[in-house]
């Protein structure tokens, strides 16, 4: 294993990136592979970190200048999330839930875009071989985090319905689904927005994992509950 440089030119300097590579790669050496990737297309600042909050929070800092390099009209973050994902079987129905999501939004022009960043492995269905047979199903090893992109027009964001348009990088293969309806619920200070992602194992190349000999429903629908808060407003 060793570690190598990556030089990104950017409009505010040329940065930095330590990567390690290797042979073999475990998948919390990866992270700063595929952070190195990321970085080439969008631009950031030095950075070394694992699959875990840091990693996260790195991934929604490279996020600002991509959407919005100019001032943003308003700034959002996640206060807390909770992800769930639901799997039928004639034997029996599974979910797995995570709270480790991470997010931010930036409103500007009109339209507001937002990043959704959570790690495969942190989904708990309550029971532990399944959730390790749920990571190597989905290449959770190779591809450690599932990223999603929401784009939203500015008027809608404060109706109660909003309506996304959302790209969705799961297992290494990617995802477009438009117009996905979320409620909207002021709750004091903060927003909660809730929904369901239609998501299906065919739409990302997964292989269905069998109870049996009797495969899973190609369905696995991703229900969000999200509470954001507000950072920075127009003055």
């Amino acid at each position: 294993m060793r570690e190598k440089k990556i030089r990104v030119p950017h409009p505010r300097g040329v940065f930095v990136f330590a990567a390690s590579v290797g042979k073999r790669i475990s998948p919390t050496a990866r992270c700063p592979i595929l952070f190195a990737r990321f970085a080439k297309r969008v631009g950031s600042a030095l950075i070394n970190v694992g699959c875990d909050a840091s990693y996260l929070l790195a991934l929604l800092t490279l996020f600002v200048p991509r959407v919005a390099l100019a001032q943003p009209d308003t700034t959002w973050l996640t206060s807390q999330a909770t992800l769930s994902y639901h799997m039928s079987h004639p034997m029996h129905e599974v979910d797995g839930v995570s709270h480790a999501a991470r997010g931010k939004g930036i409103c500007h022009a009109g339209w507001c875009d937002f990043l959704i960043a959570v790690p495969v492995k942190s989904f708990d269905s309550g029971d532990t071989n399944r959730d390790l047979h749920m990571i190597e199903a989905t290449r959770g090893a190779e591809f450690p985090l599932i990223q999603v992109r929401a784009r939203i027009a500015q008027s809608e964001i404060t109706q109660q319905w909003i309506h996304a348009d959302l790209e969705v990088q799961f297992a290494g293969q990617s995802a477009h689904y438009s117009q996905v309806p979320f409620e909207r619920v002021q709750q004091g200070g903060e927003v909660r927005i809730t929904g369901t992602i239609p998501l299906t194992c065919s739409d990302f190349k997964i292989e269905r994992p069998s109870f049996l000999s009797v495969p899973i429903k190609n369905e696995i629908p991703v229900r969000v509950d999200m509470t954001w808060h507000l950072v920075s407003a127009p003055a």
